[in-house]
């Protein structure tokens, strides 16, 4: 069965054609700065490459672009879309209404669309791409992956906030959490990996990007993780704040600070780019650091003191640990970052073998720990796509 999946942001389409159950890709693309001057796309089928550089107006465009470039008939990937028998779309945020992934109807596309103020610059997309990739496919089943859904399984005493409770009850104010698809796939191969039974795994999943954040993982669920309401709560990002004490908000308004000025400033000029003032980008900050820039230096720091606080925090809930996951681009790739988060925690059991850290990148997969390690440490690729094909996959042919 041929499974398009989609990922849609607000001026990008990301997509994977596999080949299932192998979970074999069939091809990859993205198109990328949809609506501006000159947009860009390409797609890699095999060993046959196309780029191309021109105006797309809109999604809907964008989406007929990847029909021309899929049905391609020298470097394309099928003779025609009727081929495809089903598509997943990754969608941001589901709130409590959703649990896992499901078939796309009348009211799932309800459903996102109520959760559009709580994922303004998400959800919209994902809705459009949905409804785009309806008008181009046709009648075939197609299903919304949410990247809440995973932590739909936290516990009251962990998603609630110590606000008055009507704020809840009218507003559904509580942590949600985001990166499920990711963390929910890197779980499930570490328990291949380690040989355990999926639901019978406790680890701590570190999805470390520009995005970043982790998760608890009990038995197979999710019983905590470190953004909340929205991406913002948690650890230090690229460009966002993570935690910080609220105070400094009504603090910052007296100095004048309008609503938007703030929320412009947590989401987009914080994090490592605010406390470095060079860049988001932690390899960057690393070269900078070399060279003895002390706000590099710092804001390299304030990222793994963060993650190491949390991780002792997560070991404290979960008890007993079988392994800590490093994924995203960061986690995957980052040894240096790696190492920097995980000395000193000997105490709790948890020892890196230097030598598998610094071979461990590139999209390698592997146990980075020291063999007296009580607490494994793996570096797991994460696959979003994957993930999302493999729940299509399973949905569509159950039905």
């Amino acid at each position: 069965m041929k499974i398009l999946v989609f990922n849609c942001g607000s001026s990008s389409i990301k997509y994977q054609l596999f080949e299932m159950p192998e979970g074999k890709v069939l091809a990859k693309g993205l198109i990328e700065k949809i609506g501006e001057k000159i947009s860009k796309a390409k797609q890699q089928a095999g060993d046959k490459e196309i780029k191309i550089e021109k105006p797309i107006n809109d999604h809907d465009e964008a989406l007929n672009l990847m029909k021309d470039l899929l049905t391609d008939k020298e470097k394309g990937a099928v003779k025609s879309l009727s081929e495809i028998e089903a598509a997943g779309h990754r969608v941001v945020h589901g709130g409590e209404d959703v649990s896992g992934s499901v078939v796309i109807d009348d009211n799932v596309i309800n459903i996102i669309d109520r959760y559009c103020d709580l994922a303004p610059l998400h959800n919209p997309p994902n809705l459009k791409g949905i409804r785009a990739a309806i008008n181009m496919l046709g009648n075939i089943p197609q299903v919304a992956c949410f990247d809440t859904a995973f932590h739909q399984t936290l516990p009251q005493v962990a998603y609630m906030y110590a606000l008055p409770y009507e704020i809840y009850e009218k507003f559904k104010v509580r942590k949600y959490g985001f990166h499920g698809t990711s963390h929910r796939y890197v779980a499930r191969r570490a328990a291949e990996i380690l040989n355990v039974d999926k639901y019978k795994l406790n680890a701590i999943t570190c999805h470390l990007g520009n995005g970043c954040s982790m998760a608890a993982v009990k038995d197979g669920r999710s019983i905590d993780t470190t953004m909340g309401l929205t991406p913002l709560e948690g650890l230090v990002m690229g460009t966002r704040t993570g935690d910080f004490d609220p105070a400094v908000i009504f603090y910052l308004i007296g100095k004048g600070y309008t609503a938007k000025d703030l929320d412009t400033m947590c989401n987009k000029k914080s994090g490592l780019l605010g406390i470095s003032g060079i860049s988001n980008d932690v390899r960057e900050l690393e070269e900078k650091a070399k060279t003895g820039d002390k706000r590099a230096q710092l804001a390299l720091d304030m990222f793994a003191y963060r993650i190491k606080k949390y991780i002792g925090a997560y070991i404290a809930v979960l008890n007993n640990v079988h392994c800590i996951i490093f994924t995203g681009g960061i986690g995957e790739n980052g040894s240096i970052m790696r190492k920097r988060i995980i000395q000193n925690l000997e105490g709790v059991g948890v020892i890196l073998d230097d030598v598998k850290n610094n071979e461990t990148t590139g999209g390698k997969e592997g146990d980075i720990s020291a063999e007296n390690s009580k607490i494994k440490v793996l570096v797991v690729p994460t696959n979003e796509e994957k993930a999302i094909a493999q729940d299509t996959y399973s949905l569509v042919t159950k039905k």
